[in-house]
């Protein structure tokens, strides 16, 4: 099912081909003119390990839970896809699982701060008994939720007349008749002779358990708080399975899984003195193999990666990634636009897959001297970059990811679109997507222009100004920095992208 495997194999010298991608699913998808709650607006999106569920945090501190079907045998079980001797869909299809509400809007008394409920981060756990295991963040408290199926089960058949239970009425023994009735109150002594009614007394029922159903039950079975003075950017799971690490712009902790009311400072980056202060940690990530390694960037466009085992307090980094500044090139947004938001491991741990404001950059982590590659995602907005930052646009956080092979990489723009990159030599050209029904739209639109793409590393971009709110790229495209994708997802073995437009989520495949 690895299509991008697939296609590797049979792809002409210079790289795979671009992919021919189409829509599958949307789910919240909004009218035209339908007005949009903030609490809504997606905020997070993580696939499991083995692609077979999907997790959505929102705005609202919701946890939105969805599971593949078209895995799903008729009496629901999951099928083994390199097992099977029959057609399948050959692209994952996903339906709404259930929901719990993860975070709530707190009040720091002592720092007078209120703490939104946002959900920041999601990363699944190892499960376990066939419960699904999640940890789940917002700006200061990490909770780690396990959610399994519950039976519910009801106590029935009852000592109630079932056509008068609704109005409270008599036991079924009040049919007895009346001389009996006396009989009784009188302590078994009436003036005529004791006789039983037709039938005889009724006899009274055993209550029975019965099951009725089975539901999804969300368990918070842990809560890590209290060990961020900053607001938490990430958290990773270590590949041991035990430990993970949460990271705010100035410590990394690592935590253990069963232990919530300690952790370990495992990166320290604040000055004595504030005023020294020259760059915060914007990301971090576990290595996917080794688990006595990690990975975490910086505002200043650096990527460090660090060994657990050469001390307690990794102050000291073994490879330092970044790239050269050309001279003569620095301006006010240089160090603005060379932070990076997100970092992600390939999944075989050679590669680190950055982004910054303007590009993603591949790196191995065997050659330090620079990017193996760089995609131009944003070079069309170099000449706006005062009215970025006078919106506040310039300090947009877009994610990154990367396919489970490796081939490709992509990352989110404005408009609610997001662009796809070959990782091979001479494939960097970029696929751009619209977030709707009509993912090509864009393509058909410039189909009769002979420039690039925009996204081509090589391609001639001829920049343009709109509104102060919108850009023109060299293809006449109007971007609108109102609308964006921040947020993405690859499937961890098939060519198949999450994306979340405001409180929309899109799923793609290829």
């Amino acid at each position: 099912m690895n299509n991008g495997g697939a296609e590797a194999a049979v792809a002409p010298v210079g790289g795979p081909q671009p992919l021919e991608w189409k829509f599958s699913q949307v789910f919240g998808e909004r009218t035209a003119g339908e007005e949009i709650q903030d609490v809504d607006i997606i905020s997070a999106i993580e696939f499991n390990r083995t692609g077979d569920h999907l997790a959505t945090g929102d705005r609202g501190g919701r946890v939105v839970l969805f599971e593949r079907t078209d895995t799903l045998d008729h009496v629901g079980q999951r099928r083994d896809l390199e097992k099977m001797d029959y057609p399948i869909n050959r692209h994952p299809l996903f339906r709404y699982k259930t929901e719990f509400q993860s975070h709530e809007p707190e009040f720091d008394y002592l720092k007078s701060l209120e703490i939104e409920e946002k959900i920041n981060k999601i990363r699944w756990c190892q499960s376990a008994y066939g419960a699904l295991s999640l940890l789940s963040t917002n700006d200061k408290t990490i909770k780690f939720w396990k959610v399994q199926e519950k039976q519910v089960k009801k106590v029935c058949d009852l000592n109630v007349d079932s056509t008068k239970a609704m109005g409270n009425g008599p036991i079924v023994g009040s049919s007895i008749s009346t001389s009996s009735k006396q009989y009784m109150a009188n302590g078994g002594c009436t003036s005529n002779d004791f006789s039983l009614p037709n039938g005889g007394l009724p006899s009274l029922r055993l209550p029975m358990v019965t099951t009725l159903e089975t539901k999804l039950m969300a368990r918070c079975r842990r809560i890590y708080s209290h060990a961020h003075d900053y607001h938490i950017n990430s958290i990773s799971n270590n590949s041991d399975g035990e430990t993970f690490i949460s990271a705010d712009d100035l410590r990394i902790n690592l935590w253990n899984l069963e232990i919530s009311n300690q952790s370990f400072n495992i990166v320290d980056v604040k000055p004595a003195n504030m005023e020294d202060l020259t760059e915060v940690i914007t990301s971090a990530e576990f290595h996917p193999i080794h688990c006595n390694m990690l990975a975490y960037s910086s505002s200043k466009g650096s990527i460090r990666l660090i060994d657990m085992r050469q001390s307690a307090l990794c102050d000291i980094h073994i490879k330092l990634f970044e790239e050269q500044e050309a001279p003569g090139s620095r301006s006010f947004f240089t160090d603005i636009i060379a932070s990076i938001s997100d970092i992600k491991f390939a999944k075989d741990g050679r590669h680190i897959l950055s982004r910054d404001y303007l590009t993603l950059k591949l790196w191995d982590i065997n050659m330090d001297s620079g990017p193996v590659a760089t995609f131009q995602v944003h070079e069309y907005l170099r000449p706006k970059l005062c009215d970025l930052y006078e919106n506040d646009s310039i300090f947009d956080k877009f994610e990154c990811c990367l396919s489970g092979d490796g081939l490709r990489v992509a990352t989110g723009s404005y408009s609610n679109l997001f662009q796809v990159f070959g990782c091979s030599e001479g494939s960097k050209k970029a696929t751009t997507l619209e977030a709707n029904k009509n993912p090509m739209r864009r393509q058909g639109l410039t189909a009769s222009r002979p420039s690039r793409s925009l996204g081509s590393p090589s391609g001639v971009v001829k920049r343009g100004k709109g509104a102060d709110n919108s850009a023109v790229d060299a293809n006449g495209n109007t971007f609108d920095f109102t609308t964006k994708l921040l947020h993405l997802a690859w499937h961890p073995t098939e060519n198949s992208i999450a994306c979340a437009a405001s409180n929309s989520l899109y799923m793609y495949y290829a």
